[in-house]
């Protein structure tokens, strides 16, 4: 059976056990389990444990289960009401202040947090209700704190982009200085579309509050010490002072410590939840990681990574051509993976394909990202859209997914602006890092 054959039944045998509700994880430990067993017997498990472990021994891993404490405790305290809150009072004079101030809060809390659900959860709580209260349609309300929400995968500090520079074994933080560029881009294509759809809705942008200097001042120490976390991680990452583990371990511990001095959340029923939540998820992505590095192996051993991209590369494709047929495969995976289980399963095999194609690997990983925000809005996993719709319960499932279309479009609309204008995600690290080799 040669290569090709056997690449559709392991993608066959992923497919049926994705669709009856097995775990990612599994799936990929079960089905490279299976077809070793099957084309190499009983010997092909011999390297099993060692595959296991050596996809957890890299040192850089350490940074993602800090990255997840460092979002939890930012999660589990009102720091999220205290930025939106911040914001509205400092843009109530701004046409269509409150709307800006939603995507803000949700591009600065997703670089706080590193988790979409948790952004929508956490600005949606508030900017939901506050904006139906002053007459936004439900689907712009809904639909843009669903899209602000994404862009915790793209700005860092993003566990995504840890997952993407883990598994494609490219620097953590020439990844984040790329995707730095792009989410700002993608905020301001957000608040474009918002303020021209709640324009030719017919909103007048009347903001119904006045606050005086002194209610805008007295919210900011609240808000400032977190932001300054951010940046002190980002400023010792990017200036050699620390690695991504070392940086993530400072980070975590100062939110935490933040939560407990700004917040007074000290009680040990409280500090366990915001632990044990992040144990269950960094559990879980360590998990798909030890069992893609599995499932990589059994691709290797069966030479189907190999000769896909030779496949690919002898087909003689325009390099266009080939980037948009990757970026629709990519679409079609986040309908219905999660980014994480996407990255770890495909960007290990595409990387050597769109690098001889001649397109910079952290162009790339910002290409590859954003297709990822499109899948967490889109059914039928669009996770952000059923938190949303926790939130708003009487808002229909529909009617959030209309409103979170025209952003989606904004998304595209980024990816074709990196590939006219690629400095955007490339600049930044080329001035900051010197050019990749």
């Amino acid at each position: 059976m040669g290569p090709g054959t056997t690449g559709l039944l392991i993608g066959l045998m992923v497919f049926v056990l994705l669709t009856i509700g097995v775990p990612v994880a599994f799936t990929l430990a079960i089905t490279a389990i299976a077809f070793l067993v099957v084309g190499k017997g009983l010997l092909g498990l011999s390297s099993l444990a060692e595959n296991f472990f050596g996809g957890l021994a890299e040192f850089t891993l350490l940074s993602i289960p800090m990255f997840i404490v460092m979002g939890a405790a930012v999660a589990a305290s009102p720091a999220g009401k205290d930025l939106y809150e911040a914001l509205d009072r400092w843009l109530n004079k701004v046409p269509g202040g409150l709307i800006i101030s939603n995507i803000g809060a949700c591009s600065i809390f997703a670089a706080l947090s590193g988790s979409s659900p948790a952004t929508c959860a956490a600005i949606g709580k508030m900017g939901i209700p506050e904006m139906r209260k002053r007459g936004y349609p439900d689907g712009l309300a809904t639909g843009a704190i669903a899209a602000g929400g994404t862009l915790g995968i793209l700005i860092p500090p993003s566990i995504t982009m840890i997952v993407y520079g883990i598994a494609t074994e490219t620097s953590i933080g020439r990844l984040f200085l790329a995707g730095l560029l792009p989410g700002l881009m993608l905020t301001v294509l957000f608040m474009t579309w918002s303020l021209y759809t709640a324009w030719r809705s017919g909103y007048k942008f009347s903001e119904v509050t006045n606050y005086t200097w002194s209610q805008r001042f007295e919210i900011l120490p609240r808000v400032i010490p977190f932001l300054a976390i951010i940046a002190g991680v980002l400023w010792v990452l990017y200036g050699g002072v620390a690695t991504p583990s070392e940086a993530a371990g400072v980070g975590a511990a100062g939110c935490v410590l933040l939560a407990i001095l700004i917040y007074r959340i000290w009680q040990p029923s409280k500090l366990w939840t915001m632990l044990s939540t992040s144990m269950n998820e960094s559990v879980m992505i360590l998990m798909i990681i030890a069992c893609s590095a599995l499932f990589s192996q059994m691709l290797s051993s069966f030479y189907i990574t190999q000769t896909a991209a030779e496949a690919i590369a002898g087909a003689g494709l325009n390099k266009w051509v080939l980037m948009l047929a990757i970026n629709v495969f990519l679409l079609v995976a986040g309908f219905f993976l999660p980014p994480v289980a996407v990255i770890l399963m495909t960007a290990p095999i595409l990387l050597p394909i769109v690098t001889q194609a001649g397109f910079d690997p952290y162009w790339f990983a910002v290409v590859f990202t954003i297709n990822m925000e499109i899948g967490l809005i889109t059914p039928p996993v669009g996770l952000n859209l059923y938190v949303i719709n926790g939130i708003a319960p009487d808002i229909h499932l529909s009617t959030i997914l209309k409103g979170a279309l025209p952003f989606m479009l904004c998304m595209v609309v980024g990816i074709l602006l990196l590939c006219l204008f690629p400095e955007i995600a490339t600049w930044l690290p080329d001035y900051l890092m010197g050019p990749a080799v």
